[in-house]
């Protein structure tokens, strides 16, 4: 790779994937792809490790196994950060359900 970042159709091309599952991924695998004006771009770190977590799937091992074997190359601190990150992704994703539930029940009412 030459260049500093791919976009989603490159990566999955070279992976041998759908862009659909490379999305699918980045939800199940630690894959965080910069975000631009509606692209998605990886780095060559995160083509790295698609083409590994790739080849673990290809093994046979299962997407628990992979985040599992993937997590033990990590420090301590960096486990940490990971749970921390997971923490706020699902307080996140609670805020958003929250607003989607009030802003239906304004529509309903006609606010």
């Amino acid at each position: 790779m030459n260049r500093e970042y791919m976009r989603i159709g490159e990566v999955a091309k070279l992976v041998g994937i759908s862009t659909r599952e490379l999305r699918q991924w980045e939800r199940e695998f630690p894959i965080r792809p910069l975000k631009r004006k509606g692209y998605r771009l990886y780095s060559k770190r995160d083509v790295e490790l698609i083409l590994r977590i790739k080849k673990l799937l290809d093994r046979g091992m299962t997407p628990d196994a992979v985040k599992k074997r993937l997590e033990e190359g990590l420090s301590e601190e960096e486990r940490g950060f990971l749970k921390l990150l997971r923490g706020i992704k699902e307080e996140i994703k609670r805020i958003l359900e929250y607003m989607d539930a009030s802003e239906r029940d304004r529509d309903k009412k006609g606010i």
